[in-house]
């Protein structure tokens, strides 16, 4: 059996101790010139989020904090997420990130992503030799 290089042991605990990400609700539409991700990301500091585009998808990652801590035993309901989020999607069209227009209004997140207007095929001529 070959030798594995073994986690030291602050590093395990770090893994062990992380936390699982919520997975972030989000609206996919189109405009007839964007493709638009909304999200409700209420109670979050805009600077706490961290979007990454690319041609065909997007991620958005954050976290909610809570204010004040609670004990377990307070609580009568607790249906708040509160901690680290994301969500990765697969874009239904090519866009350009590089003229992505972010906005964060009353707790809404807008993401708004120019589609490229590229055709899907191109007729080839054969040119006889």
């Amino acid at each position: 059996m070959p030798n594995l290089p073994k986690i030291n042991a602050q590093k395990e605990n770090e893994i062990l101790e992380t936390e699982p990400e919520g997975q972030l609700t989000i609206d996919v539409f189109q405009t007839p010139n964007d493709i638009v991700i909304e999200s409700a990301v209420a109670g979050v500091n805009p600077d706490d989020l961290d979007i990454t585009a690319t041609s065909d998808s997007i991620t958005i990652r954050g976290e909610r904090r809570r204010e004040k801590e609670v004990k377990d035993d307070d609580y009568f309901y607790q249906e708040c997420y509160w901690g680290r989020f994301s969500r990765s999607v697969i874009l239904p069209q090519e866009v350009d990130p590089d003229g992505a227009a972010v906005s964060f209004k009353n707790g809404i997140l807008t993401v708004r992503l120019p589609k490229l207007n590229r055709q899907k095929s191109k007729k080839l001529k054969v040119k006889s030799e």
